[in-house]
């Protein structure tokens, strides 16, 4: 998942004191300095909490009197006093943004959590005095209404173009009535969202089993060991636990033979949020649906989802469910197949029991081991967490001939990150990159990417850009390394996409660059990049026995090869389940409470989900669409497995899935080339014509 910086999101005066030092000193806060950090990345051995919001002071001070400034110039509003000056604006404020909000989703507190409560309604509010501004928006529309006449490159009339836009869509036509009305929704949005969130990490971390050893039938040597390091964790020597962290309960769930505890696990995990107590997240979810309508409509918008689908390459919800319900039939019918045969195999164990949600994992794996003799423990060793980054790193060389170099000279906010330099082949310098990747108490769950700072290339002074890569993969055990499942690797390929589609930028303006791209365009590099994850070619690259060094045998190889269909109607089944459910919400038209679980229950039943499957996000714990920027666009990764589908075909075709001739195309078109132009037009220039979604369902095995 990529994450989104707002660069509007802005911040509070609360004074917040930590030891003797409030922050306020210009000498001693490390934001109002020019960093002496390799490449200008965060100070993060100088930067204390008590930093944070005399920052955001200053920064909502000096962006308040750029604005003004815009405001008050007499001379006929240009793109160059207007547009750039907008533009420039604000990098004070950005730069606090971009650090804080990587600490608060991956080394919180309550300290943390405290400064967000007080600071993202202040920057919410800051960001609607922006977009609201009578004064400002006329001198925006001045220059927007005469850019026929302005010699503008592609990306200038973009910038231009998304100025204006942003600011209609941020309500600048409102009467002022309608406009204090706006501002209030966004405010409550941003706490109501910023509480999900926290309500969600909080349940992650409350909700646990604790396990004898008579517990533990079925269970791997490695997963025992996982259960006794994270007991060990906690002060509970001699016991194992098992989280509700997908690292720690998918493993269970696929080897447990306890029925019962794989079912208290799984329970635990689909019942975060809906527990009916201070973490409960029904009414959040519900407030939000509803305030995005009443935004929406005050915006001139049928439904949320009409809103902000305008500004994506599907452009209306007709378009996003007829995508979603032709993947939909399809993968349904696949599960069900999936089911059948899983069925039989408990049938023939001797089992009087229909199968539940929490059996898949377990029969998938059993179908895996009877179809393909394939066990996930088996490819375990192959994938300890460095090879599989000293695979995605060589595949870059291969394609773009980027060489890495890790550097211990820069600070680093946790022990477990890393830090890469990216060279071109010539030695020149792109960019940085720091990875993060196992679990703990501080980090919400999932993995994402995003940046301390973006590419950028102002009057010449090329801005180099500063990425992260976030995960929560296994911890190394005192005996074991960190070893990944295969779609833990997938996952690592996934947002390394994202990284690279970051660092390979090349664009001037900061909110063109990078991953500024619309929601089901972005999804594109990063999906494309799983394709190679698990080609021959590529995994004897980087699939090495942890202990013995043996690259991974041909034979494990033509395994997983041949199980590349495997479970794949289950999994296109929760994920589409879960876009169906997040289109739902935000296509209501009538702004009354919902019943959350009625609601969720109801639009199941509707699409026809099966009781064997539960969808990939319940309402509860849907980050992505109540806490994160994928609201009305979680089925921006189906649409982009449509684009990754096609996009690796071009490489098939030639019979060289590392071809340089569209990797250089792939860079020029799509990885260099951020928001500045249309997505399809980008699409089309890197593969000579529109996807075809044959591509997709045949990879999935669908057809």
């Amino acid at each position: 998942m990529l994450k989104r910086v707002t660069i509007l999101l802005v911040i509070t005066a609360l004074v917040w004191s930590c030891s003797q030092n409030n922050g306020d000193s210009m000498s001693e806060n490390p934001f109002f300095t020019e960093w002496e950090t390799p490449f200008q990345t965060p100070p993060f051995d100088k930067i204390e909490e008590a930093h944070y919001l005399p920052a955001y002071k200053k920064g909502l001070e000096e962006h308040k009197k750029e604005i003004d400034a815009i405001i008050n110039n007499t001379e006929e509003p240009t793109f160059k006093n207007t547009i750039e000056a907008l533009e420039k604006s604000g990098a004070l404020l950005t730069k606090i943004n971009y650090v804080f909000g990587a600490m608060n989703s991956s080394m919180t507190n309550d300290n943390m959590q405290a400064i967000a409560k007080e600071v993202y309604p202040m920057l919410s509010k800051h960001g609607d005095e922006i977009n609201l501004n009578p004064e400002l928006f006329a001198k925006v529309k001045a220059v927007y209404d005469k850019k026929d006449e302005l010699e503008l490159n592609k990306e200038q009339e973009i910038l231009l173009d998304n100025y204006y836009k942003n600011f209609v869509r941020g309500g600048a036509n409102l009467k002022d009535a309608e406009k204090e009305e706006f501002k209030k929704i966004n405010e409550e949005l941003s706490v109501l969202s910023l509480k999900f969130g926290e309500n969600v990490l909080k349940e992650t971390n409350k909700y646990y089993i604790t396990l004898d050893e008579k517990d533990l039938e079925g269970l791997p040597e490695s997963v025992i060991e996982m259960g006794a390091s994270e007991a060990k964790a906690k002060g509970l020597e001699g016991k194992y636990v098992y989280t509700i962290q997908r690292t720690s309960m998918y493993p269970f769930l696929t080897y447990s033979t306890r029925r019962d505890l794989r079912e208290k696990l799984y329970r635990g995990y689909i019942m975060k949020g809906d527990n009916n107590d201070e973490l409960d997240n029904k009414n959040n979810a519900s407030k939000m649906a509803v305030l995005r309508l009443k935004r929406a409509n005050i915006l001139g918008y049928e439904t949320h989802a009409d809103y902000v689908l305008e500004e994506n390459m599907a452009k209306t919800p007709d378009q996003v469910m007829t995508h979603l319900n032709k993947l939909w039939n399809a993968a349904l019918k696949k599960s069900k197949q999936e089911l059948k045969e899983m069925q039989a195999i408990s049938d023939a164990e001797g089992n009087n029991y229909k199968l539940e949600s929490w059996d898949w994992w377990h029969y998938a794996e059993k179908l895996k081991m009877q179809k393909y003799s394939l066990d996930e423990e088996e490819l375990r060793p192959y994938f300890k967490v460095e090879n599989v980054i000293d695979g995605v790193f060589k595949l870059s060389t291969a394609l773009w001939g980027i060489q890495f170099e890790e550097r211990k000279d820069i600070p680093v906010y946790h022990p477990d990150v890393k830090v890469f330099e990216l060279k071109e082949k010539d030695g020149k310098h792109i960019g940085i990159l720091f990875t993060d990747y196992y679990p703990r108490a501080s980090k919400r769950g999932g993995a994402w990417m995003s940046a301390f700072r973006k590419q950028s290339n102002r009057d010449g002074n090329f801005v180099t850009p500063v990425i992260y890569n976030v995960g929560n993969f296994t911890k190394p055990t005192e005996s074991t390394p960190s070893l990944l499942s295969v779609d833990n690797v997938i996952t690592l390929y996934h947002e390394f996409g994202h990284a690279i589609h970051g660092l390979l930028s090349n664009c001037t303006y900061e909110a063109l660059s990078g991953t500024s791209t619309p929601i089901d365009f972005v999804e594109f590099p990063s999906q494309l990049m799983e394709n190679w994850s698990m080609h021959p070619d590529v995994l004897k690259t980087y699939a090495k026995h942890y202990e013995t060094g043996e690259v991974i045998p041909d034979e494990l190889i033509e395994k997983i090869k041949k199980s590349g269909y495997h479970n794949q109607g289950f999994g296109y089944t929760e994920s589409i389940a879960a876009a169906l459910l997040d289109m739902h919400y935000h296509t209501i038209t009538e702004a009354t409470d919902i019943d959350i679980n009625k609601f969720e229950k109801d639009v199941l039943a509707k699409i026809g989900l099966i009781d064997e499957i539960v969808p990939r996000y319940r309402t509860t714990y849907f980050n992505h669409i109540f806490a994160g920027g994928y609201s009305a666009g979680y089925y921006s990764y189906s649409w982009a497995n449509v684009l990754d589908a096609d996009g690796y075909q071009a490489f098939v075709e030639t019979g060289d899935v590392l071809n340089q001739e569209l990797a250089v195309k792939l860079r020029k078109y799509v990885l260099s080339t951020g928001g500045t132009d249309d997505s399809m037009e980008l699409y089309k220039k890197f593969r000579g014509k529109a996807p075809d979604a044959n591509a997709l369902f045949t990879k999935l095995g669908f057809k």
